[in-house]
């Protein structure tokens, strides 16, 4: 019950943010960045105008993908970058970025790497393990 608060709770957080980017209202900077995301997103954005979505279950084995996990990851991975943590992320971010030469394109590439690293540590209940990830994300330079 506790976890469907929460992602509840995080869903409609999306779904305020994108109404109040809609109607021009003030946003804090964590808003900010979430419309940002949403922007870039337009396919989900008639599911982020219709509440009764919230509560949808989103199964990969069903060949679906969690749109809020997926821009969650986008927001990960920035704040990744501006950290720099791991440490080397932000060099990585810049090179594949001017390879690629799309920031969203970026994001998608390296998010393979961050969910790969997410999906290990919480299958072996460990910290997800820094220099494997970046090892991960070094090797999409090398493609």
């Amino acid at each position: 019950m506790f976890y469907t608060s929460e992602r509840d709770r995080l869903r409609q957080f999306y779904v305020d943010t994108w109404k109040k980017h809609q109607t021009g209202q003030p946003m804090d900077a964590m808003e900010q960045m979430v419309a940002r995301i949403i922007h870039i997103h337009p396919e989900y954005h008639a599911m982020l105008s219709n509440e009764k979505h919230l509560g949808n279950e989103y199964k990969p084995e069903d060949g679906e993908t969690n749109p809020f996990l997926h821009m969650g990851m986008h927001l990960g991975l920035q704040e990744q970058v501006s950290m720099d943590r791991p440490a080397g992320i932000q060099a990585v971010y810049q090179q594949l970025g001017q390879r690629l030469g799309d920031v969203h394109a970026t994001e998608h590439a390296m998010m393979d790497c961050l969910a790969e690293s997410l999906w290990m540590a919480q299958r072996d209940q460990v910290e997800p393990d820094e220099q494997a990830y970046l090892r991960c994300l070094q090797s999409l330079l090398l493609k």
